[in-house]
């Protein structure tokens, strides 16, 4: 069954921290020395990150712009749909970088220049293919509704919100602001949940978000505990009904879908696992490019588990080679 979607200028508008990785690979000892732990993301200050960035002095890294959500719109252009971004970068170097790469993604650039240094995501990825993130927020966080067009999200069919935003009280207002926006103008909302250790810090948040405001919710099954105490199909039944669809990524035993009252299985995709940095947010790019074009919630939960799968097989968060939808369609 195919959800009702508005035909609009963009596909999707999502908003989100701007924010430059900086890819390395380590092994366990390195996080252990810099005293991480695996998996998460651990938000930073500036005086941390110059201590992380001395250690890491010497030792090769890839640049890349990133941010969950930005992840998101770039894979909606790369599928060929129309995307825009909503962020925030500072007035230096790396915020030229960063609007310049955004625009060559293909996606529709509205990001101001706000106050502090432009957000990064030190991450580091393991052997086993994990992923860690020191993060520094820089001026991401300062994104103000001032400098947010809220008539994006009205000429969009989704509004894409990561969960991140709604840590900080004033981004979390402009997440309110642009959800009641969307749904005034028949925009559909979609928030992915992002981090257990965020939903452990925020839970409250993310219940009033659930019951009351998305309309398509992703997680993965970590967050999907984190938030139910539940894993696979039975945390469904711990989630308030109100989303029309509920999405839970199981990594390579695939993911399971929630329209309603029925439950679909969608397979992963067999490729060669290079990292897992940003599989998740490819995947709702997929999900949400195969739903604004029309498509079945099956086929575009096909379409999204192909996405990440060309994510995985990439060195950074995002997918490098073009990807062939007629293995799904």
């Amino acid at each position: 069954m195919a959800l009702n979607v508005k035909k609009s200028q963009y596909d999707l508008c999502a908003i989100g921290s701007a924010l430059l990785d900086f890819i390395y690979n380590v092994d366990n000892s390195f996080l252990d020395k810099l005293k991480l732990k695996k998996g998460e993301m651990h938000l930073i200050d500036e005086e941390r990150s110059r201590e992380i960035f001395a250690i890491m002095n010497g030792i090769k890294s890839d640049i890349a712009p990133g941010g969950s959500s930005a992840n998101t719109a770039a894979g909606v252009a790369k599928l060929g749909g129309k995307a825009a971004f909503i962020g925030a970068v500072a007035n230096d170097d790396y915020g030229t970088v960063y609007i310049n790469k955004t625009r060559e993604s293909g996606v529709q650039s509205f990001i101001s220049r706000e106050q502090g240094l432009t957000g990064h995501a030190i991450t580091f990825i393991t052997p086993d293919s994990e992923r860690t993130f020191a993060t520094h927020l820089g001026a991401a966080l300062n994104l103000s509704a001032e400098n947010v067009d809220f008539s994006v999200i009205a000429s969009s069919s989704f509004l894409h919100l990561e969960g991140y935003l709604f840590e900080s009280p004033s981004l979390r207002e402009i997440c309110y602001r642009a959800m009641e926006t969307a749904h005034n103008a028949g925009t559909l909302v979609s928030v992915d949940l992002a981090d257990p250790a965020l939903i452990k810090r925020i839970g409250n948040i993310f219940d009033d978000v659930i019951k009351n405001h998305a309309d398509i919710l992703f997680m993965n099954e970590e967050e999907a505990f984190s938030l139910t105490g539940a894993r696979d199909e039975s945390a469904f039944s711990k989630l308030p009904e109100r989303s029309s669809v509920v999405v839970i990524k199981l990594g390579e035993n695939g993911s399971l879908i929630k329209q309603r009252d029925l439950i679909i299985k969608i397979p992963s995709f067999k490729t060669d696992v290079v990292n897992t940095n940003g599989a998740g947010d490819m995947y709702a790019a997929g999900f949400l490019y195969g739903i604004s074009s029309g498509k079945s919630i099956e086929i575009a939960g096909k379409i999204a588990s192909l996405s990440a799968a060309a994510v995985v097989a990439s060195p950074g968060a995002r997918a490098e080679k073009d990807i062939d939808l007629s293995v799904v369609l």
